[in-house]
């Protein structure tokens, strides 16, 4: 993945780099907001069909995203931050209604 304002010979990808899968969804609109996250945390990030057909039957195969090996801990932790606060506020929102 390139360096934003490299120059086309910075830009070239590493043939030898090491991308790893780490996220995974049926839902382009849940990669689109994952890769999100990670743009904004810094993570250079590849979001992909993750099958073939995806071209011929949209909506059909998922998406992927795949970063660095080494940034690869590092977004799995921020998916995780991102997926917690969900369950975390429906368990509030749960004790209040019992109180009331």
């Amino acid at each position: 993945m390139a360096e934003p304002g490299a120059t086309a010979e910075e830009r070239r990808p590493d043939p030898n780099e090491r991308l790893v899968k780490i996220f995974d969804s049926e839902e382009e609109s849940e990669a689109m907001v994952v890769k999100g996250l990670l743009d904004s945390a810094g993570i250079e990030n590849d979001l992909a069909s993750a099958s073939l057909l995806q071209d011929a039957f949209p909506g059909m195969g998922g998406m992927i995203i795949l970063v660095r090996g080494e940034d690869a801990e590092k977004a799995r932790g921020l998916i995780g931050e991102y997926r917690r606060p969900a369950a975390d506020s429906a368990d509030v929102q749960d004790d209040d209604e019992t109180q009331g």
